[in-house]
């Protein structure tokens, strides 16, 4: 019975690029050559969905990796030069980022390291909770909203580590805001890890002097203790800055939807008013007819057809309620969300500040309260502008009100219908609200002719909505206002840092992207403060690659890089050319850089563990290693060939567990670093170790494999062939006892989640598999994968 049970092989239309597995479900991750990003399960290898490339977004995807809780898939674009956060619900893109170049590899962990404080912080309540009103729904995107809290995520600290072409590295606190800008490494990135206790950084570069030369990887590890050091100010300064750049985007989705009720209005509009203005024959404009009605009372013959034939009495009040309605979703889109993402923001900023009070904590970490004020006084200028529309939309109902009103009253008298006594009324004022509404929504713009609101226009209220830099066009009438006139004339309050600045001439977006601008300033200098702390501890020159290597996609070549967070030690699992044999090489490093320990890098050989039935010269067989990956902290997942492969010779899949190569011998023996000479050059003087594998293996028939990516935590692995497209999947530690139990669960929770029993039997298996053990699931993530549809 072969170790490992197959659950699923797919060939897939595109060649993958990379894969990764979710740390908390059976979801896959996959990036194509097309630039598609696509989630399947566990079972068969089903697609649950996919993200085709994008223009806004791009189209060359060069990383990919998972948050912690296994509920946001992070991706890189190099065309780009683009971060993508995306729901592992459905393929939205949630939140994104730009950087200052292409991303070759991206990290995403979590903090293991307890404290007392950390605990306390960890547990208390959000206070924001208690203390602000919930943030109401989106209009028509209700879903949207709770997806945007999700970015959240998990009070405990993870890190999203970015490496790039040139030496760049960048670190983000929850994925989203920064926390440092690493200087100092050399090359492209090849592989990043931060340790768990956030003491120290591995990176592994590709360091090329000339196109003609062999390019050299080299390990660094990087001295991140003052993270450490200030483990609990990070998180709380981390999770303050997460809700800033939550609410943030929170803020512009609002701006959109009431952008989408603007353009509402002006279509209502301008479809009854286009065929009007086509078929009349006299010149004079729509502003003209309808005045020439209100101050006359009587219509032209082509008003009174449009009014009459098209609009009629039923259709202006459902035209008039509808508009109302628009007109209502914006004034009730900046009251309830404007200004409560705005005051939200206005109270995480203002505890921020009081933090960076605290120098003694704070001031290491580069928090400025300067800049933190200063991006509070932006918040305010924004409110003051939302509070300004407001009473410009207020003013806007009413004319509007009095217009569709009297309008009203003049359909009924042409249909010669009774009006009721109570329309009949007309005041003074509400004339003038009539012929202001007349001059301010029937003035023809040739300028707007090629676009929405050619006939119609609410430029009062969507002037403010416009994304632009240029000048309000008809900005607020502020003469007679006594407290304009008393700032005026008050040098003092002019300068006053209790009063936010206004901005009368400019739109409601301009100040919006203003204010942006000051709190991404105000975010910047703890991420270099914090970067220019980061130092480098150990340079070793590894191997020289070699030029006549294919063109494998730079992701799935090693060297691979490992925490162990109980041990707190890096692995680096890299291979070497000897005597023609690949042999995997395991370097080891404790995280805190200031510990003297031995270097503890060993050679691994794989003795002969084929039966004869595969191989029947089997006396003398050595194995080349072609992709290693460790499975959890004691096992390495491995994809190995014969050293003399022929054709019909299959490769092998297989578990090496560390304790069969290291023993206690290895802590006297030190491996004496010549740091004047690269490591492949010294390979003589490193120990090896010959394995024997007993039952951890399998051979891959009919495929040549090339590439393995595990998940230790959900027991599984998927193996890529050498083409790129063909795909098993399989679980690794199977217990013979209850699988039949378990296999009958698994199908009466499928049938009762409404699943399709599409699943394809494996090819040498016939098991209907979708996961772990119903013992190691938790019941809500079990509910959360049958709601991934595919």
């Amino acid at each position: 019975m072969p170790a490992f049970r197959q659950v699923g092989e797919k060939q897939l239309p595109q060649e993958v690029v990379f894969m990764a597995w979710s740390p908390k479900r059976d979801l896959i991750a996959l990036a194509n050559r097309a630039g598609e990003v696509l989630l399947h399960r566990l079972a068969n290898f089903q697609r649950v969905w996919s993200l085709p490339p994008n223009e806004n977004t791009g189209k060359e995807v060069t990383a990919l990796a998972w948050r912690p809780d296994g509920k946001i898939l992070a991706f890189g674009l190099t065309d780009t030069k683009r971060i993508i956060l995306c729901d592992v619900e459905k393929p939205e893109s949630l939140h994104s980022f730009s950087v200052d170049s292409s991303i070759t590899y991206m990290h995403w962990m979590e903090v293991t390291e307890e404290s007392s404080v950390l605990t306390s912080f960890y547990n208390a309540e959000d206070e924001s909770n208690l203390l602000l009103p919930k943030l109401p729904a989106l209009p028509k995107n209700e879903e949207k909203s709770d997806e945007i809290m999700k970015l959240l995520g998990d009070v405990r600290l993870n890190a999203l580590v970015l490496g790039g072409s040139s030496g760049f590295i960048e670190i983000y606190a929850y994925g989203m805001f920064k926390i440092a800008t690493v200087t100092g490494v050399a090359g492209s990135c090849r592989g990043l890890c931060l340790s768990s206790d956030l003491k120290s950084l591995s990176v592994i570069t590709e360091i090329q002097d000339s196109s003609d030369s062999e390019a050299e990887i080299t390990y660094f590890q990087l001295d991140t203790s003052l993270l450490s050091s200030y483990l609990p100010e990070v998180t709380r300064m981390a999770r303050k800055f997460t809700h800033i750049s939550t609410l943030l985007q929170y803020i512009k989705l609002s701006l959109t939807c009431m952008c989408e009720a603007w353009e509402e209005i002006l279509m209502q509009m301008d479809s009854r008013l286009t065929k009007f203005v086509q078929e009349k024959n006299t010149t004079t404009s729509v502003q003209d007819e309808f005045m020439q009605l209100l101050l006359w009372g009587k219509a032209s013959l082509e008003l009174q057809a449009l009014l009459m034939n098209q609009l009629t009495v039923k259709g202006l009040k459902k035209l008039g309620q509808s508009i109302e309605s628009s007109y209502s979703s914006i004034q009730k889109l900046v009251i309830s969300h404007l200004q409560s993402g705005s005051e939200a923001l206005l109270y995480h900023l203002s505890e921020l500040k009081g933090m960076a009070l605290w120098k003694q904590k704070y001031e290491s970490l580069g928090l400025d309260a300067s800049g933190i004020e200063e991006a509070i006084t932006a918040v305010g200028s924004f409110i003051l502008k939302a509070n300004e529309l407001l009473q410009v939309i207020d003013s806007s109902m009413k004319n509007f009100k009095a217009f569709f009103r009297w309008l009203y009253v003049a359909m009924l008298r042409m249909s010669e219908d009774h009006v009721l006594p109570e329309l009949n009324k007309m005041t003074q004022k509400d004339i003038t609200f009539v012929a202001d509404f007349l001059t301010e929504h029937f003035n023809e713009a040739p300028e707007l002719y090629n676009r929405k609101g050619k006939y119609f226009n609410v430029e009062r209220v969507g002037q403010y909505l416009k994304d632009e830099d240029d000048d309000l066009v008809s900005p607020p009438n502020t003469e007679g206002n006594q407290w304009f006139n008393f700032l005026k004339n008050s040098t003092h309050l002019k300068e006053s840092p209790l009063l936010f600045p206004y901005y009368p001439e400019k739109s409601l977006h301009f100040v919006k992207r203003q204010m942006e601008g000051v709190i991404d300033q105000c975010l910047q200098k703890p991420a270099d403060i914090i970067g220019k702390s980061v130092h480098q501890a150990v340079c070793m020159s590894l191997y020289k690659t070699s030029q006549s290597e294919d063109s494998t996609p730079q992701l799935f070549k090693l060297p691979f890089l490992w925490n162990d967070k109980t041990s707190n030690i890096h692995y680096v699992l890299f291979t070497m050319l000897e005597n023609s044999i690949s042999k995997i090489h395991i370097l080891r490093r404790h995280t805190d850089t200031s510990r003297s320990v031995s270097n503890g890098i060993l050679a691994v050989d794989f003795g002969n563990f084929l039966n004869s039935s595969i191989n029947e010269s089997s006396d003398s067989r050595c194995y080349s290693c072609l992709d290693a990956h460790f499975y959890d902290d004691e096992t390495v997942t491995v994809v190995l060939k014969e050293s003399m492969e022929q054709e019909g010779k299959e490769r092998v899949l297989a578990q090496l567990p560390l304790s069969s190569v290291y023993t206690d011998e290895d802590q006297d023996r030190e491996f004496i670093w010549d740091s004047t000479k690269r490591l492949d050059e010294q390979s003589g003087e490193i120990s090896t170790r010959t394995v024997f594998l007993e039952n951890q293996w399998r051979v891959l028939e009919n495929m040549k494999a090339q590439y393995v990516s595990v998940n230790g935590i959900r027991k599984v692995s998927c193996v890529l062939s050498s083409n790129l497209r063909h795909v098993r999947v399989f679980e690794m530690d199977v217990e013979d006892d209850g699988e039949v139990e378990e296999e009958e669960e698994e199908e009466t929770t499928q049938i009762a989640a409404g699943e399709p029993d599409k699943l394809h039997q494996s090819g040498d298996n016939q098991d209907n598999v979708c996961g772990a053990s119903a013992e190691e699931l938790p019941d809500e993530t079990e509910e959360h994968e049958s709601s991934l549809d595919p």
